[in-house]
């Protein structure tokens, strides 16, 4: 078994370009599964037509169900609006149902539960993490160092597994 390790050298975190990644994510749930989708862009059409930006798999859906719009602001978070309908103001057949409430409109957050028709859903989350974090795939790898001055000397520890209960005092 061979081991490759690689060292890199991360800007300073004073760095002002090392900022959080930053990500916009659509889990969506439908008759081909489940499936994320990144949100990059500041506007997107959602529904079953070959058209829509974002396809939904399901013939309970409208052609063009709803639209997404980045609204931006002045902190780090942008946030999407969703808008029940096209991008010409025709309502869906079914509407929207965002945490159980029909809305016609509605500034999505972290955890949202979007349906659409019967077995298609759409849950929004924000993701933020480090721009150096862990690489992925390598999880294998991952240990845990323990400080030998976090050891008791006087507890004593069992250096093997036994299938015998242990005995009575």
């Amino acid at each position: 078994m061979s081991v490759t390790i690689r060292f890199f050298s991360p800007p300073a975190m004073s760095d002002p370009s090392a900022k959080p990644l930053q990500e916009h994510i659509l889990i969506i749930l439908d008759d081909a599964g489940r499936r994320e989708v990144l949100l990059t862009e500041t506007f997107y059409t959602i529904g079953r037509s070959p058209r829509a930006d974002i396809r939904i798999k399901s013939q309970f859906v409208s052609r063009i169900h709803a639209v997404l719009v980045r609204k931006s602001s002045d902190d780090v978070q942008a946030a999407y609006r969703i808008i029940d309908g096209d991008e010409d103001g025709q309502s869906s057949v079914n509407g929207l149902m965002i945490n159980g409430k029909k809305v016609q409109e509605h500034i999505i957050q972290t955890g949202d539960e979007i349906v659409m028709g019967p077995q298609v859903s759409v849950r929004y989350e924000y993701r933020r993490r480090d721009q150096f974090g862990t690489m992925p795939g390598n999880e294998q790898f991952d240990i845990t160092l323990i400080d030998p001055g976090m050891i008791d000397d006087e507890e004593e520890i069992p250096t093997s597994v036994s299938s015998s209960p242990p005995e009575m005092e």
